[in-house]
């Protein structure tokens, strides 16, 4: 593994480091894979990966694998400093396939998801390519690995070891959905005069939130979150909805829930409203033209306000400098007032 660099040779970029890492030979393909240029990392890990063995590490959840885009996604000096002392996939690779079994093969950039996520979850949610003095099982005492290991992969193997979560069914992901979340006005009173809101979104089994806007009920948040697109898409929806602990029927198996609620420290959190956005018309449009850097700015879809749904206004799909995007301004439903404002923006598989 190669040692974190000093404050005397540290580069001052923090871009530039990861990109000087990113450029070594071991780092132009995927650690899991194999396919090239790689856009996508596990921060934790310290592996960069590509788009579809992603939604795989996306799959086994942060507490195993961290994912960052490599390109679109803010890191931190910690998350950066992770990877260098790691030293990229040729290190990573030697602890974690230090010892794959005869007639075990990696699976190739033309693998099904099946067969990635077998070999991904073999490798780094049961450790069965570790060395097996290396393995930190559930039922051991904690211990470490090498000192030259880093303390981000051997606490990603405890946690690992511990978990006892089973797959939950092979999904495939077609892209990315980059969503923005803008703003709110007017929302309702959930405090004694104010409320504490924050918003939810979930997608099939993902889900993620912003941060907690205080005593506010005009929040600005501009925060970026990511999820990972199925394949069946058509029915792929986005909205506001109640439970953190949401069980979902069998007709919203391939929703996008966003969630916005009252932070209460106190109680149970409470609902501040809901509604949908289907974002058929923007992975369609955006399908359909293709590679959309070919193209300059303009307009390539609609979705129409209706009294089936909770747009403000007609909401449209565009090419804004070679990115897939759409504005999306909502009334919320089933509470007494609020709105919400969002931005998303359709990322394809090849970037």
């Amino acid at each position: 593994m190669s040692q974190r660099p000093s404050a005397l040779t540290r580069p001052t970029s923090s871009k530039r480091r990861l990109k000087d890492l990113l450029l070594q030979k071991d780092n132009r393909v995927c650690a899991d894979c194999g396919s090239p240029d790689p856009k996508w990392a596990s921060t934790n890990i310290g592996v960069f990966i590509c788009l579809k063995c992603c939604g795989v590490h996306r799959s086994l959840g942060t507490h195993i694998s961290k994912v960052l885009s490599v390109t679109l996604d803010e890191w931190s000096d910690d998350e950066i400093d992770a990877m260098v002392e790691v030293g990229g996939n040729a290190s990573a690779n030697s602890i974690y396939e230090a010892y794959i079994p005869e007639g075990i093969s990696k699976p190739g950039s033309d693998a099904s998801h099946e067969q990635r996520s077998k070999f991904i979850r073999s490798k780094y949610e049961r450790q069965e390519y570790l060395k097996p003095s290396l393995r930190i099982l559930s039922n051991q005492k904690k211990g470490s690995l090498k000192t030259s290991l880093s303390n981000k992969i051997t606490d990603n193997f405890r946690s690992s070891s511990s978990s006892s979560q089973k797959s939950e069914g092979m999904v495939e992901f077609i892209g990315m959905l980059k969503v923005k979340v803008i703003k709110g006005t007017n929302l309702a009173i959930r405090d004694m005069l104010s409320s504490d809101p924050y918003v939810v979104l979930t997608l099939g089994k993902q889900k993620v939130q912003t941060t907690v806007v205080k005593s506010n009920l005009n929040p600005v948040w501009n925060e970026e979150v990511m999820l990972s697109v199925p394949q069946d898409y058509g029915a792929v929806k986005l909205r506001l909805s109640q439970a953190c602990n949401l069980v979902r029927s069998p007709a919203l198996h391939d929703c996008l829930l966003d969630q916005v609620y009252d932070h209460d420290t106190f109680s149970a959190d409470d609902i501040m409203g809901e509604a949908e956005i289907d974002i058929q018309p923007m992975i369609t449009s955006a399908m359909a033209f293709g590679d959309a850097g070919m193209f300059g700015n303009m307009q390539i879809g609609k979705w129409l306000k209706s009294n089936d749904n909770a747009l403000l206004n007609d909401s449209t799909v565009n090419i804004v400098d070679g990115k897939v995007k759409q504005e999306v301004n909502l009334k919320l439903q089933n509470v007494e007032s609020g709105e919400l404002e969002l931005e998303l923006e359709w990322i394809p598989l090849d970037q």
